[in-house]
């Protein structure tokens, strides 16, 4: 099965990008309805700091669903990865550190087996540096484990790590990079962390996803890369992401949602007024160029075609009732995407605190990292033991 294949055509049947298994579940339920997709399992898990989602695409039909590769997504989801409580984090750090050692156990790793941790991303782009700075704050091991004398290196496995950068960058393919690595040191698991692209601003830094399926660099942005899973290495590959950024379209979507919900009279006074209540204040329906927007309460209502919507906003049309039957989910999307397009197109939004997130994210995900792949690690025992001073 070929991911890009099956996510390409996932995005055209739903109108929605999304790293998320978990979210791309949700997407479907949301528009088909049954409760359950079939060859698909789900779990979940309250921990108090946060909710662990745990989803198992089994069968071909179930990744064609969902528009991911089958294997086992556990999501790990907690408020306090956006705020800057020290103990909070912790505890985060611990609970995806068990994620990772279930993992672990199911991928068959030994506890001495080595590990390679790619960071993947742009180091110059801080929503997508969270797999260079995760790597930054990585306990490193390989070299001393080797130095060290056998009996000394109990409780220790040998841990290399590298941020390959991106193409515009070094010209190669990460994957490339990564593949001729590990072809010379021959590790028992690739850990790739990356950013990820979310359908919920809610999730935005609030959310990891560890998987075995592997990883497509860029896939949530619409810039495919080539593959790193264990059928392009030979090794297996867990996937560490944290979505960074959203999709402009989809959070206009949402908020069309929410206007939808309060009711015709909710979104007429949702819209700024101009001073002595002239209409809409400047810049606020009007796009670059002096060409309007289009009203919202049209795109939502099923009386109103693409074409409808941009005369009947350039007109100054009345807007329609909430008496009007809505549209069905995936043609509302559909109208919004060909209405907004020329406007957005492919414009992709972040939180403005993201440098302060990324760097808590980073640092907690290396902390799980650090507990997951050596729970039981000497460090100053192996470095002595390493230099022949132990």
């Amino acid at each position: 099965m070929e991911f890009g294949a099956v996510h390409d055509d996932w995005i055209r049947r739903y109108k929605t990008r999304t790293d998320l298994a978990l979210e791309a579940r949700e997407v479907v339920i949301q528009h088909e309805g049954p409760p359950e997709i079939p060859g698909v399992t789900v779990e979940s898990e309250d921990i108090g700091v946060g909710t662990v989602t745990r989803v198992v695409i089994e069968t071909e039909e179930g990744a064609r669903a969902v528009g991911k590769m089958p294997g086992r997504y556990s999501t790990v989801e907690s408020p306090a990865l956006r705020r800057r409580d020290q103990q909070a984090l912790e505890k985060v750090a611990r609970l995806i550190a068990r994620e990772i050692g279930m993992f672990l156990d199911e991928l068959n790793v030994p506890a001495d087996g080595e590990v390679l941790v790619v960071g993947l991303g742009n180091w110059n782009a801080t929503p997508d540096a969270v797999g260079p700075r995760t790597v930054h704050h990585l306990i490193v091991t390989r070299h001393f484990y080797y130095m060290a004398p056998p009996p000394d290196r109990q409780g220790a496995r040998p841990v290399a790590a590298l941020s390959p950068g991106v193409l515009g960058i070094t010209g190669l393919e990460t994957a490339e990079i990564v593949h001729g690595l590990v072809r010379q040191i021959q590790p028992k698991l690739v850990v790739c962390v990356d950013a990820l692209a979310a359908r919920s601003t809610e999730r935005l830094c609030s959310t990891v996803q560890i998987a075995d399926a592997g990883i497509q660099p860029g896939s949530g942005v619409g810039n495919k890369r080539f593959g790193i899973t264990r059928q392009t290495l030979g090794v297996p590959v867990l996937a560490v992401g944290v979505p960074t950024v959203v999709h402009a379209l989809t959070v206009v979507a949402d908020g069309l949602d929410r206007l939808a919900a309060h009711g015709d009279a909710e979104a007429v006074q949702a819209v700024p007024s101009a001073p002595g209540g002239g209409g809409p204040a400047p810049g606020v329906s009007g796009a670059p160029g002096g060409v309007p927007l289009p009203d919202p309460r049209l795109i939502l209502t099923s009386q109103t075609s693409t074409q409808g919507a941009r005369s009947a906003a350039a007109s100054g049309a009345p807007g329609t009732g909430p008496q009007d039957r809505l549209l069905p989910q995936s043609v509302k999307r559909e109208v919004i995407e060909q209405v907004l397009a020329p406007y957005m197109g492919d414009l992709i939004m972040t939180p403005k605190e993201i440098d302060v997130l990324v760097e808590d994210v980073a640092e907690t995900l290396a902390e799980a990292l650090n507990q997951g792949l050596h729970p039981d690690l000497d460090f100053n025992r192996l470095i002595l033991a390493a230099t022949g001073q132990g």
